[in-house]
């Protein structure tokens, strides 16, 4: 078989096999050399402006729409991709609907709040769209059951956007934690400090008429519109996110869950304190996790351990035979006194990344799941919403990690899943 075929028939191909959940069967096919993969960018904000500069600028993809909820900001960012493709010819939507009725574009980023991250997830992979969703994954746990059964289901790739898990530092962490030169690691404590910034109130108006705040609500609940609970402080309101601890909890417990694979929860406790000012997401929260063979903690205050010299956010791990504390670019081993950055005896066993955009444009060429794959990543993401409903309960809840859900308790299980607003339920769950 000609290896070099047209995308729009690789891609055609690829979209009927389903899902291995790591690998598609089309491992030995390519698309040609010159095709490049054709990208929608759904959600514009700061992070979405990041998504548009970093695909515009690798040789093997091609923006071709752009999408946001606000007119103003897709006008915006438009301009940006021109300032680095002059003659780009991609149109702008409001509404990322459209942008899944075109059949020749392969693939869309999704940097939109948290609460449509699924929907829009699954009703790209139905429309045969490869998605780099950002984190948290979805706004609730069942969200995440879902979005995995969909993409097994339609066979698409899917990546995380989890950038540091690109690093080199997180790759060697891993190294050094799976080598066993730690010896057996049974607690394992995060953090991440910072308080919510404080919003003294709600200024209640008319929505602006570049801005859709029907469908920016879409299946949260319906309320009236302030500018302080859209765009970017989005995030400090439960309906929409969840503050400080659900927009870290990805970045640090990436190194855990790909060093350590916890499974097995089996109880979860989270105290904490609800911000000052309007805001209702944590001011702080402290979590405690058991897992089968694992004891994590988050705190929102640095712990007092070895090594620990002001990193805002961190992971320790404590083992038998020594210990390591990292955060993103930095880490430090203490075996038998001895405090040293690396152990070069230990091999490098992981490839390093190209990239984790790049990685993504990849795995969808060559028909593979990249690093951050959607069942790695709602592993990790899931024990960040048990936390939040710990916390929401103010209770300790056992958990039965086959069934995926609470022990003895409706209260808890009700608050794996908010129902949408009828009007968006686009999925028909």
């Amino acid at each position: 078989m000609n290896s070099n075929f047209n995308r729009r028939t690789f891609l055609k191909y690829s979209s009927l096999a389903a899902l291995g959940v790591q690998f598609l069967p089309f491992q030995g096919l390519k698309a040609a050399p010159s095709d490049r993969v054709r990208i929608a960018h759904i959600g514009l904000g700061g992070m979405g402006l990041n998504h548009l500069r970093w695909f515009a600028n690798l040789p093997e993809a091609e923006i071709v729409a752009l999408c946001d909820v606000d007119t103003l900001r897709a006008s915006e960012a438009l301009a940006k991709l021109k300032e680095i493709h002059p003659d780009s010819k991609a149109q702008v939507y409001q509404d990322f609907r459209r942008i899944l009725e075109r059949d020749d574009i392969d693939a869309v980023t999704i940097a939109t709040p948290d609460h449509w991250h699924a929907q829009i997830a699954i009703l790209a992979f139905q429309a045969g769209k490869d998605v780099y969703g950002e984190k948290p994954l979805s706004y609730s746990q069942k969200e995440g059951l879902w979005m995995q059964k969909s993409q097994q289901e339609t066979g698409r790739v899917f990546q995380l956007g989890t950038q540091i898990h690109a690093g080199d530092n997180y790759h060697r962490v891993a190294e050094i934690v799976k080598s066993g030169v730690l010896g057996k690691i049974k607690t394992v404590r995060l953090w991440k400090t910072g308080e919510p910034p404080l919003i003294e109130k709600l200024n209640y108006q008319a929505p602006p008429s570049n801005l859709d705040w029907d469908m920016w609500l879409g299946p949260a609940p319906l309320a009236d519109y302030a500018p302080e609970k859209c765009h970017f402080t989005y995030r400090y309101f439960m309906e929409y996110s969840g503050g400080v601890f659900q927009d870290f909890w990805c970045h640090i417990a990436d190194v855990v869950w790909w060093s350590l694979e916890p499974e097995g929860l089996k109880k979860i406790h989270a105290r904490g304190e609800e911000s000052d000012g309007v805001g209702d997401t944590p001011k702080w929260i402290n979590v405690d996790m058991n897992f089968k063979k694992l004891d994590l903690h988050w705190s929102s205050v640095r712990p007092d351990v070895p090594g620990e010299i002001g990193q805002s956010i961190g992971a320790y791990f404590e083992g038998t035979k020594g210990t390591l504390i990292c955060d993103y670019s930095k880490r430090e081993i203490r075996i038998d006194g001895k405090v040293m950055e690396d152990i070069p005896e230990i091999p490098q066993t992981i490839t390093r990344s190209p990239g984790h955009q790049q990685n993504f444009i990849d795995a969808v060429k060559a028909r593979t799941q990249p690093e951050s794959h959607l069942e790695y990543a709602r592993q990790m993401v899931m024990p960040m919403h048990l936390a939040m409903i710990s916390y929401q309960l103010q209770e300790e809840l056992k958990w039965n990690a086959k069934k995926e859900e609470f022990k003895n308790n409706d209260a808890a299980n009700s608050m794996l899943l908010r129902p949408y607003r009828e009007k968006w339920n686009l999925i028909g769950i």
